[in-house]
């Protein structure tokens, strides 16, 4: 009876709760209905109340585990940072390598450039050491090859460079390494160079003073002149240094150059070769004498040297004749003209072999050795003159020994 009675109170809640239902539908002047169950209302509630009961889970849930969310979005949020500081770090360091590089670069550019610029000055001082023109010496070095023609060992050995002048090695770079050892050679080239222009212009000059002209007087005949050259340096050395130093090392060798130059060209105008060709004999001297025919002191301009009658008279020094032909006393004569000052006179000469304005070389014979004139017998009366003052020949023999 209890459960009967159970059933019957449930049945009546169930209809209570959910009655039969009918939806009218109109459309098109006819009206339709749809009837629904309480069965089919229990189902369609017992699925929303299943809809709802999930969106309230899943709604719990997102609260419950939103803190745990935001934790692990924090922690993403960290090595994302971390990656992008790390990116940072690698391009800075990327640009530093490429500023290195190209620092280093340039730097390398420079010291070629300056060592190209070393190596045609040197290439043009070597030329003039050798008697070149600068102009054919910078067209042969091209500025193609940075390495002398001789090598290091050749000259002299170096004395220790001042303290300072040592290029600072920086990073101590190969290349820094390689051009400062060129550097290093070059400058003992320019202290070969000087050395040998020292010791060309102190023979030179050594010479002239044998022969008893004041070799400051045989310069001032000696102009100098020809196109401007000029040296183009860099505004820094491959370390930064500057190339002054170089440039004042270039101005000291050149000075260097110019004088042993000088003292050589004004040597080869003197008459220091022999005017007799083969034996002779000195029969009177330069200076005071007893005359061979009055017997009363007469001073001697020349020097007179015996041989035989023919013997061949020979140009001591290139030259102009500006004489031939009989001249007093002197008889036969011809003079010449060597310049820078320097004149020569072969006076008693038997015949002539030369013409007024004859350019003559060292040793072409000018005629034949005779008694004409003022003589006491076959010999050559020679006389030398510097800016019309006459000088002793036997002091240019003398000196010429050294020369030729």
């Amino acid at each position: 009876m209890a459960v009967k009675h159970l059933k019957a109170k449930t049945r009546a809640f169930f209809e209570k709760a959910f009655p039969e239902r009918q939806i009218y539908h109109r459309s098109g002047g006819s009206v339709r209905y749809v009837s629904i169950s309480p069965w089919r209302q229990a189902m369609m509630a017992g699925l929303a109340t299943l809809v709802v009961g999930w969106c309230l889970f899943a709604t719990a849930a997102v609260l419950l585990k939103g803190p745990g969310v935001e934790i692990q979005g924090g922690g993403s949020d960290r090595k994302s940072a971390r990656l992008e500081r790390e990116l940072r770090q690698a391009k800075a360091a990327e640009q530093t390598a490429l500023t290195l590089l190209e620092t280093r670069t340039t730097d390398f550019n420079q010291a070629i450039k300056e060592a190209e610029d070393r190596h045609v000055v040197l290439k043009r001082l070597m030329a003039s050491l050798q008697g070149q023109d600068s102009a054919s010496a910078i067209a042969l070095s091209g500025k193609q090859e940075l390495l002398i023609d001789s090598t290091i060992e050749e000259g002299d050995p170096r004395q220790p460079r001042p303290e300072g002048t040592e290029a600072n090695a920086g990073g101590s770079s190969s290349f820094r390494a390689r051009t400062d050892k060129l550097i290093d050679d070059q400058a003992s080239f320019l202290d070969m160079l000087e050395e040998e222009a020292v010791q060309k212009a102190e023979s030179a000059r050594g010479v002239i003073r044998l022969t008893g002209v004041p070799a400051s007087r045989v310069l001032e005949q000696n102009g100098m002149g020809g196109p401007l050259i000029p040296i183009n340096f860099t505004a820094s050395g491959p370390n930064g240094a500057g190339s002054y130093p170089f440039e004042q090392r270039i101005y000291e060798v050149e000075a260097r150059l110019r004088e042993a130059q000088d003292y050589e060209r004004a040597m080869r105008s003197l008459p220091l070769g022999l005017p007799v060709q083969g034996a002779y004999r000195e029969t009177s001297g330069f200076g005071y004498r007893s005359d061979p025919f009055t017997r009363r002191a007469t001073f001697h301009e020349g020097t007179d040297l015996a041989a035989f009658t023919g013997a061949p008279i020979i140009a001591p020094a290139p030259g102009r004749v500006i004489h031939a032909g009989v001249k007093g006393a002197y008889g036969r004569t011809v003079e010449i003209d060597h310049g820078a000052g320097f004149k020569t006179r072969y006076g008693h000469m038997n015949s002539i072999s030369v013409k007024v304005g004859q350019e003559v070389v060292i040793g072409q014979k000018m005629g034949t050795m005779g008694s004409t004139g003022r003589s006491t017998g076959p010999h050559l009366h020679y006389e030398i003159y510097f800016r019309g003052k006459s000088y002793d020949p036997l002091k240019f023999l003398r000196a010429g020994k050294h020369v030729h």
